[in-house]
Order: C-alpha cells, then sequence, then structure tokens
C-alpha cells in the first residue's frame, strides 16, 4: 500500500477551527476532492496549482454518486497523486466514511485519518454551554435525523433518546425535526424541552435558535444540513 489518501476533517466552516494537521496535508495535497459544506476559505489552504474537485453531497440538489467519488480516490492515489478527501464536520460522524474506506481498502490502498471539529461541539461553544454537565447530562448521544431515503429513521432508540439526562444531538434532521419531535412528546418527552437549533456553522449566515421541541417543530419545514440538540444540555442556561 504505497499510495496514501487522507481523510481531512474540515470542521463545520471556519478555516480558524482546521487543526494543525489537517492544514498541513491541504497544503502538501495534489488533488482534493472537497464537500460543498467544506469548501469556502478552507480551500484557501490548498497549495496554488492544487486540482480542486467538488465532490459534495446535498440534499434535493444533484449530487455526486458515492461510486464516482470511490473510484475518483482510486484512480487519483493509483495515478501516484497525494489526494486529500476534505469532510466536513469530523470526517467519521455521518460523512459515509465508511463506504469511502472500503473502497480504498479493496483497490490495496492506504489511507488516514484526520480528526476534526464535529458541528455538535462548534454549536454547544457558539452557544454558551456544555454539552454534558456534572448532574444533569450524564451522556452525549450523535444520532442522525435522515436514513438512506431522507426519511425519519424508523429504528430510533426511544428510550434513550427521551432519557431525561441526556444531551441529544441531531444531525441532518431540518426535514424531519417535526416528526421526530412529535414521537418524542409521544414517548413522554415533555414539549418544553430546551432545544439548541444549528445551521451554516462557520459561515456568514450561520443561525443559532435556542427554544424547544414543540416550537422548533413548528418552525422547521423545509430540507437541509443543520444540526440540533436537545435534552439536558441547556435547560438552565438563558
Amino acid at each position: 500500500m504505497s499510495s496514501l489518501v487522507s481523510f481531512v476533517s474540515a470542521g463545520p466552516g471556519d478555516p480558524e477551527l482546521l487543526t494543525l494537521k489537517a492544514a498541513a496535508c491541504l497544503r502538501a495535497a495534489d488533488v482534493v476532492l472537497y464537500d460543498d459544506l467544506a469548501s469556502g476559505a478552507i480551500l484557501d489552504h490548498a497549495r496554488p496549482g492544487a486540482n480542486l474537485v467538488a465532490v459534495g453531497k446535498r440534499a434535493g440538489r444533484p449530487s455526486a454518486k458515492q461510486e464516482h467519488v470511490n473510484r475518483l480516490l482510486i484512480d487519483y492515489a493509483a495515478a501516484g497523486a497525494r489526494v486529500v478527501r476534505l469532510k466536513s464536520g469530523d470526517a467519521g460522524i455521518f460523512g459515509r466514511l465508511e463506504e469511502e474506506i472500503e473502497a480504498l481498502r479493496a483497490a490495496g490502498i492506504g489511507y488516514e485519518i484526520i480528526p476534526g471539529v464535529t458541528s455538535a461541539c462548534v454549536a454547544a461553544a457558539h452557544a454558551g454551554i456544555p454539552l454534558t454537565r456534572r448532574h444533569t447530562s450524564r451522556r452525549v448521544q450523535f444520532v442522525t435525523g435522515a436514513d438512506v431515503a431522507g426519511q425519519l429513521p424508523a429504528n430510533l432508540n426511544w428510550a434513550a433518546l427521551t432519557d431525561p439526562e441526556s444531551a441529544t444531538v441531531v444531525y441532518m434532521g431540518k426535514r424531519t425535526f417535526p416528526a421526530l419531535a412529535a414521537k418524542l412528546i409521544e414517548h413522554g418527552m415533555a414539549p418544553d424541552t430546551a432545544a439548541l437549533f444549528a445551521e451554516s456553522l462557520g459561515h456568514a449566515e450561520q443561525r443559532l435558535v435556542r427554544t424547544t421541541i414543540a416550537k422548533l417543530a413548528e418552525q422547521l419545514a423545509q430540507a437541509g444540513p443543520a444540526t440540533t440538540a436537545f435534552g439536558a444540555l441547556a435547560g438552565e442556561y438563558p
């Protein structure tokens, strides 16, 4: 495995949240295959002359097929290029990393993973709240709000999601949150449970909304990438 692909985590969009190792990988890359949410000023760290290839996926929009992305990774690496696969947030959290790793393994191509800052941590930091609290938030759970068809997953663990001592972060759940909130309330969660909605973190259009699960469900009607946290994390904060 002489070829090497670097899976680089870009964070949520603010280039100042890149790790030093992520920035170094970008400077050394011949080819950067990047997601939509990992573009903009972050690509300024790529060296002049690097081949920048957009392969992002956005809900409801024309997107690169996963098989095509896998093929590009293999072909560029096999040709001897230093390849960076730039993923938003942390590459290992709801980033389809496993599919790309499996394709590289099957082709005999080595890889490394550069971890990064996931949007859950950034949202909490911008809101000025912790994700864990000694007595009231004993664990944090990350879940996806969309299955492969873009619908609310059917096999969610409702007992875990309604645990009053857990902070829950929902990724890609903007479109399905009204249905999720209805199920949470049906399974015993109080409608006035605190919720934090985060959208476009690290970008000029960043939006943070402090509300409740019931009120947020009423407000959300459009699809799009967003992060929502609810539960014990925010109960005592204004």
